[in-house]
C-alpha cells in the first residue's frame, strides 16, 4: 500500500475513533479506529509512521473537540494540532512495535503509554479522547472498576491491534490465533463479572441546584449577578417547598461551579445573598466560586462549604486549572505576541489539597468541571491517594460550568466521563452544572436523575453513602506504570533487535519481514 493511502486510511480512522465518543457514542468504531491506524503504519519507518501518525491525530482529535471553536477556531486548531504531534508519536511507536514477537500486546500497552504522556504533558496534560473515555454503556465499561482507565483503554486496543494481526496474518497460524484470543478473553472478562461493589453504610438526601445562566457561548457570564440569583432564588425555592411539607429537607446542597463569579469575600452584597438562601434551607450548601488568590492578579476556582447561621468554612481549590482557558502559561512571552490572551486577565492559581469536604457529617470527594478527566483527582477523593481508604469519600461531586459549550458534544463528552468515574469508583456522582448537564449517577453508572438543559432545575435523590476502595482505584496507576514500562521496553528491545542485525555476520539488502505473531 502506497503512502497515500496509508495516511488516508489513517485519517479515516482517526475520525471513525472520534466518532465513538459522544455526542456520537458508536462505541463499536472505536477498536475500528484502533485497527486502521496499526494498519496504515505497519512496515513504516522514521518521518513516513510520524505522517501517518498525525494523519490520524488531526482527524481523531478535530472531529473530537470542535466544542473549541467556541472560544475561537484558533484555539481548536491549536489544541487540534499539539495533540495530532502525540499521534504522530504513536505511529513511530507503533511501526517499530510491529517487528516484535507478540506484536498485537506491544502495540495495546504503546496506545496506553501514548495517552499517560499526552495526559500528562505540557502544563498537565489534556486526557480528553483516551480510549477509556469512550466505553460507557459498553460491555467494557466494568474494566474501569477493576483496572482503571489504562487498563479498560488496553482491552479496547488489544481488540483493535488483535484484530489487525488476524487480518495481517495469511495463513492464520492456529498458535497465534489461541494466544492473541486468549489475551483479549483475559483482559475482557473481568467485564463478565460486572462493576465492583462496595458497602453501602447509609443515604443522604441530596438536593442539587441548577440555576441557569443568561446566555450562552462566550457571553454566557456577561450578566455575573443574574447567575448568582438564580441560584439564590432556585435555593430559596427549595426551602418554601421544605417549610411547606412539599419535600423532604436534604442532608446538603450542591451549587455548580461559577455559581458566583464575584468573589463573596469582596463583596458583602453576594456574602449576605448567599448566607440568606443557606439558612434559608437550612442545611450546608456547597458553594461554587471564584475568589482572589493569594496574588494582586491571582483567582482561585473553589467549592465553599457554606454553613447555616455561620457562613463559610472549608473549602476546595480546583487542583487541574485548564491552560490558555483559566491560565495563561508562559504568559510574558506569549502575550506579546497573541494579543487575544488578555481576554484572561487573570491566572488561576491550582490548589493543593484534594477535594475531601465534610457537608453535614457526610464526606464528599468534590472535583471541579475538566477535573473529572484527571485520573489523579478522582483517586485522590476515593481511596486511592496518599491517605489511603481512611480518607475515602462516600460518594462525588463534579461541580461544573458548561454555559460556554452549550450545544456542542462536550457537554455530553463530560456527563459521560462522570458516568464512567461512578463505575471506577464504585461510588454516586451528583453533576451539578449551571445550565446543563445535571444529573445523579448510580455506582453502576445509570443515570438516575437528569435535569433539562438550559434551564433552572433541582434534583432532589437519596443518594447511597459507601465505604473502601475499588481495585481500579487501589491499582489503577500501578496498573497504568505496568503498562507504559511494558510499551517503553518493547521500544528497547526493538533498537536491541535492530543493531544485532547491523553488526551481525550478513546485513540484509532490505527490511526484514515484520515478526509474525505467534
Amino acid at each position: 500500500m502506497n503512502l497515500a493511502l496509508r495516511t488516508l486510511g489513517a485519517a479515516l480512522s482517526g475520525a471513525a475513533a472520534a466518532a465513538a465518543f459522544e455526542p456520537y457514542a458508536v462505541a463499536w468504531l472505536l477498536p475500528v479506529g484502533v485497527l486502521g491506524l496499526t494498519l496504515a503504519s505497519r512496515g513504516l519507518r522514521g518521518r513516513r509512521a510520524l505522517l501517518v501518525g498525525l494523519a490520524y491525530g488531526v482527524t481523531f482529535m478535530g472531529v473530537l473537540v470542535p466544542w473549541l471553536q467556541v472560544i475561537g477556531v484558533d484555539a481548536w486548531i491549536g489544541l487540534t494540532i499539539l495533540e495530532a504531534a502525540f499521534y504522530g508519536l504513536l505511529g513511530v511507536a507503533l511501526a517499530r512495535v510491529g517487528r516484535l514477537r507478540g506484536w498485537p500486546v506491544w502495540a495495546a500497552g504503546t496506545w496506553v503509554a501514548v495517552d499517560a504522556l499526552r495526559s500528562a504533558v505540557p502544563w498537565g496534560g489534556f486526557p480528553w479522547g483516551r480510549l477509556a473515555l469512550a466505553t460507557v454503556d459498553t460491555p467494557l465499561a466494568p474494566l474501569m472498576s477493576w483496572v482503571g482507565p489504562a487498563g479498560t483503554s488496553f482491552a479496547v486496543a488489544l481488540l483493535g491491534t488483535g484484530l489487525a494481526w488476524l487480518v495481517l496474518e495469511r495463513p492464520v497460524s492456529l498458535r497465534g490465533a489461541a494466544v492473541v484470543g486468549g489475551l483479549v478473553l483475559l483482559v475482557v472478562a473481568p467485564a463478565a463479572w460486572g462493576p465492583a461493589t462496595l458497602s453501602s453504610t447509609a443515604e443522604v438526601r441530596v438536593a442539587a441546584v441548577q440555576g441557569n445562566v443568561p446566555g450562552e457561548g462566550m457571553d454566557a457570564f456577561s450578566e455575573r449577578r443574574a447567575v448568582l440569583d438564580n441560584h439564590v432564588a432556585a435555593t430559596e425555592d427549595l426551602a418554601a417547598r421544605v417549610a411547606a411539607g412539599e419535600t423532604p429537607r436534604p442532608s446538603f446542597v450542591l451549587w455548580p461551579e461559577n455559581s458566583t463569579d464575584i468573589d463573596p469575600y469582596e463583596d458583602a452584597t453576594v456574602f449576605d445573598d448567599i448566607s440568606s438562601a443557606v439558612d434559608a434551607v437550612g442545611v450546608p450548601t456547597l458553594v461554587g466560586a471564584m475568589v482572589r488568590g493569594p496574588g494582586p492578579v491571582d483567582v482561585e476556582n473553589q467549592g465553599i462549604v457554606w454553613e447555616p447561621g455561620t457562613g463559610p468554612s472549608a473549602s476546595y481549590s480546583k487542583t487541574h486549572p485548564v491552560p490558555f482557558g483559566e491560565y495563561i502559561p508562559m504568559r510574558a512571552q506569549l502575550a506579546k505576541v497573541f494579543e487575544r490572551l488578555d481576554q484572561i486577565p487573570r491566572d488561576m492559581v491550582p490548589g493543593t489539597e484534594p477535594g475531601l469536604l465534610d457537608l453535614g457529617g457526610t464526606t464528599i470527594g468534590d472535583v471541579i468541571c475538566f477535573e473529572v478527566a484527571y485520573d489523579d483527582t478522582i483517586r485522590n477523593v476515593a481511596g486511592g491517594g496518599p491517605g489511603g481508604a481512611a480518607e475515602a469519600a462516600g460518594m462525588l461531586v463534579v461541580q461544573t460550568n458548561n454555559a460556554t459549550y452549550m450545544g456542542t458534544g462536550q457537554v455530553e463528552q463530560q456527563f459521560a466521563i462522570a458516568r464512567l468515574r461512578a463505575i471506577e469508583t464504585g461510588r454516586s456522582v451528583v453533576v451539578v452544572a449551571t445550565n446543563g448537564v445535571s444529573g445523579v449517577v448510580g455506582a453502576d453508572g445509570e443515570v438516575l436523575q437528569r435535569a433539562p438543559t438550559r434551564a433552572t432545575a433541582v434534583l432532589e435523590a437519596d443518594v447511597a453513602q459507601v465505604e473502601g476502595v475499588t481495585p481500579g482505584i487501589r491499582w489503577g496507576g500501578a496498573v497504568q506504570w505496568l503498562l507504559v514500562a511494558g510499551a517503553l521496553l518493547a521500544q528497547v528491545a526493538v533498537t536491541v533487535l535492530a543493531r544485532r542485525r547491523r553488526t551481525g555476520p550478513t546485513t540484509p539488502s532490505a527490511e526484514p519481514a515484520p515478526a509474525r505473531a505467534g
